[in-house]
């Protein structure tokens, strides 16, 4: 029954005349397809499965008999679902191509039989009789995990290059980036802005006392006090060395003050014991701005720079915002 479907779907693709041709036999057709490497599945116009190849099989674990002549609507049998969403009927892409005759490529993660997921590319092309009229179409699946997985890794890759690796804050190339928006936003909507730099103090005091593993603890635990001290609205990260970068959302400078004075009072708290048993402790010199229309992301970390080596100046562990 399965080989007279084939063979009518065959003689409805191909003119009359190519029929007797060997290109045109079922059986010669189903061992090419069953040697390629791609899956191949072949459904008609109400999207019922009419041919499978070997390579499909691998990919979902369904054979030609399990789908045979079963709709592609029915989701526990549906080899070529999203797992976890509903394909049918609403976002069928199949059905989709059978409606308009428009091919259709994407990537997606594939439901195999025992339920694990596979990233896969598709494309989806219409079979048309020999009047052009559509009589189903053809799905062409690829294995799509080494591409995946390379993807995954250049995502990766990229997070890193934005990611601080000590401290795991943004660092100096996604803050001036987010710096630069924040300077466009506030020349276009005029939404204020503010700039903390904060600068560790003593840093080469604790490397050489009690060693750079110390240090590093020190540059994590600022990291860490400082991230819990803003806004979910305000980004914070790494600028380099010891020094942090706060972008703070629509503040004025009281605001921009109350935070300095918070910013400066928790890392003040947070001192820790190293592996000699001696405390060690923590402070920061912290310079404030509010951010104005005439100035560049460098003149805006020059100000806060400027005023927190005035904190510096005048004693550490203090905060200058004007």
């Amino acid at each position: 029954m399965l080989d007279e479907r084939i063979r009518a779907k065959t003689e409805a693709v191909f003119p009359t005349s190519m029929v007797q041709s060997p290109l045109t036999d079922s059986e010669f057709l189903k061992g090419l397809l069953d040697r390629i490497s791609e899956g191949v599945f072949v459904i008609d116009r109400e999207r019922r499965f009419m041919y499978c190849n070997e390579a499909s099989f691998r990919l979902t674990g369904y054979k030609l008999e399990e789908i045979a002549g079963l709709s592609c609507q029915a989701q526990e049998v549906c080899p070529i679902s999203h797992l976890g969403h509903r394909a049918c009927p609403e976002h069928c892409h199949l059905a989709g191509c059978i409606q308009d005759g428009v091919t259709r490529e994407m990537t997606a993660l594939l439901r195999h039989k025992e339920g694990r997921q596979i990233p896969v590319a598709i494309s989806i092309q219409p079979i048309r009789a020999s009047d052009g009229s559509i009589i189903g179409a053809v799905e062409f699946v690829r294995d799509d995990s080494a591409r995946s997985e390379e993807r995954r890794k250049s995502a990766a890759m990229e997070r890193l290059a934005l990611i601080d690796s000590l401290t795991r804050l943004p660092n100096r190339r996604l803050l001036e980036t987010y710096l630069h928006g924040a300077m466009h936003t506030l020349r276009v909507t005029g939404a204020a802005f503010g700039v903390l730099m904060m600068d560790l103090d003593n840093l080469k005091y604790i490397n050489d006392a009690f060693g750079h593993v110390e240090g590093d603890n020190a540059l994590r635990r600022t990291a860490k006090t400082l991230g819990a001290a803003f806004r979910p609205t305000d980004t914070v990260g790494r600028w380099g060395g010891d020094e942090f970068v706060a972008i703070v959302a629509n503040v004025d400078n009281a605001t921009l003050n109350s935070l300095a004075e918070r910013c400066v009072a928790r890392v003040a708290q947070d001192s820790f014991y190293g592996d000699c048993d001696q405390a060690i402790s923590l402070s920061i010199s912290l310079g404030g701005t509010i951010a104005r229309p005439r100035d560049s992301v460098k003149t805006l970390i020059k100000r806060a720079d400027d005023l927190s080596y005035e904190s510096k100046a005048n004693g550490r562990n203090r905060a200058t915002v004007r």
